[in-house]
């Protein structure tokens, strides 16, 4: 099989080689050289290097050609998804519709496309007419159409206000205004083939993604669901959204009152501790589990779950930078405690991360934890959260 892969998640967070034998297939890896520098040295595969800066669709185009034989596009990352959509086209390759790919990337398209669903989600208007209200009045979320990990998101009193700032912005057609959701977020992460759900471990967050911008610690562990109610909604947005394969990253509010309402989806792998927790939770490696599943192979056998529930602590540092690490504090009962499996730690003197990034070599303080009592590994992360202290160093030093 003849397989072209654009290169954009980090080759530890996607080791193709777990997933796609690379002396069975003819594999060759195209992306930009940060990306390219990171393959390992003896991966069997053609490389193509874009130059830096470069954009990705028309370089590949620029490259490659429908006589070169390739079968199959794999595109992994959540920007990944569409501009695959333009390279299969330039190929002359099946794939997923245009529009079954903005119902997983554009947050207005995917939110209209449960209108006859029934599954509640925040009420939303994607481009409010001159001196009209919205059709709220509490707390309203103004967040980019397209995008991850929170970026560019804004919280406001009012709907008001909100109306106000969005008028503000140069780019406003890009951006939508959502009611605010009160409610504890939850993530779903699994696998979908053939448009069924085959595979799914949910999570509640520790502090929400979009805090996590201004400095505060991000984590998430696993939950029971011994009613199978989380499962049951994560089917529904599958079946109501058409998605037909591959990752799943489901983002959900339960409310005080136990309603469960539809947050945003990705048809991609949950970043973050995600893959290490499922991995460790389930026995599914969801990276090999997915390209087995869009090249359609046989699926890798599962490892042997650990039987705990798992969970992860990110510590940001993009908020006090640029700079140097100063501290990182610590505590030794945090250290030594037994829910913790990993712990990474950037030492005084290292660059803090000069964008939001979840990488677990690239923020201050990263946990991997673990036990059998989910309550219990959610106090722990909740101590973390708390009691660690990140500072940069002194300017000039």
């Amino acid at each position: 099989m003849r397989i072209l892969v654009v290169h954009q998640v980090p080759y530890r967070k996607m080791p193709y080689h777990l997933g796609l034998d690379h002396d069975r297939h003819e594999v060759t890896y195209i992306g930009h050289p940060d990306r390219m520098a990171d393959l390992p040295e003896g991966l069997r595969c053609r490389r193509l290097e874009l130059a830096s800066g470069e954009d990705l669709v028309a370089g590949v185009i620029a490259r490659t050609s429908p006589d070169d034989g390739f079968e199959h596009v794999l595109a992994l990352s959540e920007f990944g998804i569409l501009q695959a959509w333009h390279i299969r086209r330039h190929l002359g390759l099946d794939g997923p519709s245009r529009e079954r790919i903005e119902r997983v990337r554009d947050k207005v398209s995917m939110k209209a496309a449960l209108a006859e669903s029934g599954i509640r989600h925040p009420r939303f208007v994607a481009e409010p007419g001159p001196g009209e209200p919205l059709p709220w009045t509490g707390r309203t979320v103004i967040k980019p159409r397209q995008g991850a990990s929170s970026e560019g998101v804004t919280v406001h009193a009012t709907a008001a206000e909100a109306l106000t700032a969005y008028r503000e912005l140069a780019d406003r057609r890009e951006h939508q205004l959502e009611e605010y959701i009160d409610g504890a977020i939850l993530h779903a992460d699994g696998l979908v083939g053939d448009g069924a759900l085959v595979d799914l471990a949910v999570s509640r967050y520790v502090n929400k993604p979009v805090d996590y911008l201004g400095g505060a610690p991000l984590g998430s562990h696993q939950v029971a669901d011994p009613r199978g109610d989380y499962r049951d909604f994560a089917e529904r947005v599958v079946k109501a959204l058409e998605i037909e394969s591959g990752c799943l990253h489901l983002e959900f509010f339960e409310t005080d009152d136990g309603e469960l309402v539809f947050l945003e989806v990705a048809n991609r792998m949950g970043g973050a501790g995600v893959v290490n927790a499922h991995l460790r939770h389930s026995g599914i490696h969801l990276p090999s589990h997915e390209i087995a599943i869009r090249l359609g192979l046989e699926r890798p056998e599962a490892a042997e779950p650990t039987g705990r529930y798992h969970g992860w602590l990110a510590v940001p540092g993009h908020h006090l930078g640029p700079g140097t690490v100063g501290s990182v504090g610590v505590p030794e009962e945090l250290r030594e405690h037994p829910c913790v499996d990993a712990l990474f730690t950037l030492a005084p003197g290292k660059p803090l991360p000069d964008h939001v990034t979840y990488h677990e070599w690239l923020v201050p303080v990263f946990i991997e934890a673990s036990h059998s009592d989910p309550a219990q590994l959610e106090a722990f992360l909740r101590q973390c959260a708390r009691d660690i202290a990140v500072s940069p160093a002194p300017a000039g030093e």
